[in-house]
């Protein structure tokens, strides 16, 4: 059987709020084979967004472990989980997180710097071509539209070819129109370059689009079955 590309074992979270700590998810356990593409479903402070930090180290697990493309990353020091991010994730953020003085292109380019690519900025470009904005790599994001920024965004995330998406309300800042053509942008990348892909919407015809959705209440799997790793 292929070992799943992300794997979660009684996962907890607990996080310290004024009053002490605040428990956030609660023994999640679920696997994620290669290629699929997962959405995370439920109401605002169902652990959604925790869920997706779990999974891409950016949260730590209070209990239980949590496996990314065989690592445990319970087990890792901060140094070794910025690496593990650095080449086999992708990570696109709501609100866009780019370099305010740095261009399209550089925005694109910097993890492929880091990562030592000496093709960083030729790669770049051909990302921002893929997602439309080639006439516009050298301009600032203050002189790009939401839609741009967050297609910026894409661009930067598939780059480096990750083994892993992870999409945090993609589409949340954007239109209608804007934000269904960058649902398309994303699952095309996915397709294109065969990532895993895990993203957490509060739209149903977004979740539709995926292979599965998992349903989260109250910090917990909402329907046991979401648990399989059916295709």
């Amino acid at each position: 059987m292929t070992e799943p590309v992300l794997s979660l074992q009684d996962a907890c979270l607990s996080l310290e709020g004024n009053a002490g700590p605040v428990d956030i998810l609660h023994s999640i356990t679920l696997e994620v084979p290669r290629g699929q593409a997962v959405g995370l479903v439920g109401p605002s402070g169902s652990g959604k967004s925790s869920l997706l930090m779990l999974m891409g180290g950016l949260e730590r697990a209070t209990r239980g472990r949590v496996f990314a493309l065989g690592r445990d990353l319970t087990t890792m020091d901060e140094d070794a989980l910025a690496r593990l991010r650095r080449d086999h994730f992708g990570v696109v953020f709501q609100s866009f997180h780019l370099i305010p003085t740095m261009t399209a292109l550089e925005n694109v380019a910097t993890p492929l710097e880091l990562a030592g690519r000496r093709d960083a900025f030729d790669r770049a470009m051909a990302e921002l071509e893929q997602v439309g904005l080639a006439h516009r790599a050298g301009h600032y994001p203050t002189q790009l539209s939401g839609g741009e920024q967050q297609r910026v965004a894409l661009a930067r995330a598939s780059a480096p070819r990750p083994d892993i998406l992870l999409a945090d309300e993609p589409t949340g800042n954007l239109d209608a129109t804007n934000g269904t053509a960058i649902i398309d942008l994303l699952f095309g990348l996915r397709d294109r370059h065969g990532a895993t892909l895990v993203l957490v919407t509060h739209a149903e015809e977004l979740a539709a689009r995926c292979d599965r959705v998992i349903r989260l209440r109250d910090g917990r799997i909402a329907d046991p079955e979401a648990r399989r790793a059916a295709r």
